[in-house]
Parts: C-alpha cells; structure tokens; sequence
C-alpha cells in the first residue's frame, strides 16, 4: 500500500468531533453521511442511490478494519456487492417498465415469503455464526438481525418493490435503540434521520404504486409524468 493510501487511511480514522461527548471518526461521519444520502437518492428513485451506497460502504470498511472488526467488514463488503447488482438492474431496468426503467410496484405474496423466510434463516445462520466467534460481534442477534435485514432490503429495493422501506423500518426498529443503549449516540442519531427518511420514502413509493394499479385497472397508459418508475436509467 502505497504512503498516500495509508495517510488516507489513518486521517478516515482519525477524530472529526464529538457528538453529545461520543467521539466521532471521519470514516464513521462520512460513511454514514453517505448511507444518508444514499436513502434519499433512493426514496428519489434516482440511480445514483447505488454508487453512493457503495462509496458508503467502501468507507466504512476502512472504519471497521481499523476497530478490528472482521463482521463489519464482511457486511459492508456484502452491501458493496448487493450495490452493484442493484446499480446494474436499476440501469437495465425491465422491458415491460419501458425506457429502460424499473416500475416501483408491490411484491407478490412468493417475493413477500421469499423476503420473510430468507431474512428469518439469514439471521439464524449469521447469528450462529457471531456467537461461535465471539470477536465477530459484541452483540451476535442484535448485529445478526441488521446485518441480515440490511441485505434483504437492498435486494427489495434493487427489485423496485414498496417493501423495502418496510425492510428498512423492522432494521431501524432494533437499530435505534441497540445503538443508544450501546453508548454509541451518534449511530443511533443517524438511525432515527433513516428513521424520518424510511417513513417519507415508504409513503411517496405507496402511493406511486397505488396509482399505477390504478392506472392499469382503468386501462389508461402510462405517460410517464409522474410515473411510478425508478429513474436513473437515463438520469
């Protein structure tokens, strides 16, 4: 690693500041200003969502490598990877969405059991495994949940379904307070804007997709103003 890699490094892992007395890193702030905004670019069906949750994730590995945290590291590694696949569907979209974009639409009751049962083993099998080693997780069903629950989110979002915001909102639901009761006050400062953000993002994809139901049940075309679709594949 080269020197100017490695004083990146030890400045993303240095102190920014100290929020309500928790000391913050560059990497934590930034990483997590990035996964911020990564929601919102999200919420705005814009395509951009994804190469922000990757640099988020990037950056954040830097962070949890630095703490010694290998159960960090493998789930931003993994988000980095679902983030990848979700640009990558996002820019090819589906045909029948048209113009290459990707209709917001609810899942079916398979996509909804799928989420359920893959979200409800993926815990189970990651919980397992922090608890067989303990220096992967100081909070092995906690972690396990929201490492699990992230994952199965992204794969909704990347889907174009409503459900994932109700993914995110279970992950905030244990997040929250796991994170203030942990002493780590800015975590949960920035679990409770994702809060905000979920809830504001799960309406506009609701009602989004309720008007294309509508619209295809009155049999009326799609316009494309104010379509329910994801942007990005051209913007």
């Amino acid at each position: 690693m080269s020197a100017a890699a490695i004083d990146g490094l030890n400045w993303l892992n240095s102190g920014a500041g100290q929020v309500l007395g928790q000391r913050v890193l560059w990497s934590d702030l930034i990483g997590n200003t990035l996964g911020l905004a990564a929601l919102a670019l999200g919420w705005r069906r814009s395509v951009w969502t994804w190469p922000t949750q990757f640099m988020a994730g990037a950056i954040l590995v830097a962070a949890y490598a630095s703490a010694q945290l290998s159960g960090g590291v493998g789930k931003q590694l993994l988000v980095m990877g679902v983030a990848v696949w979700g640009w990558h569907r996002w820019r090819s979209g589906r045909p029948e969405a048209g113009g290459g974009a990707v209709a917001v639409r609810f899942a079916t009751g398979r996509e909804r059991v799928a989420l359920l049962v893959g979200t409800a083993l993926g815990t189970l099998a990651v919980g397992g495994l922090f608890t067989a080693v303990p220096e992967l997780s100081w909070n092995p069903w906690p972690d396990a949940y929201i490492f699990t629950g992230t994952l199965a989110a992204m794969v909704a979002q990347a889907r174009g379904l409503v459900e994932f915001w109700f993914a995110w909102l279970l992950v905030d639901v244990v997040g929250v307070p796991l994170a203030f009761s942990s002493g780590l006050t800015f975590s949960g400062l920035v679990y409770v804007i994702y809060l905000a953000l979920v809830l504001w993002g799960a309406r506009d994809w609701w009602l989004r997709s309720r008007k294309a139901e509508d619209r295809a049940t009155t049999g009326h075309a799609d316009t494309g103003t104010g379509a329910p679709v994801l942007e990005g594949a051209l913007s």
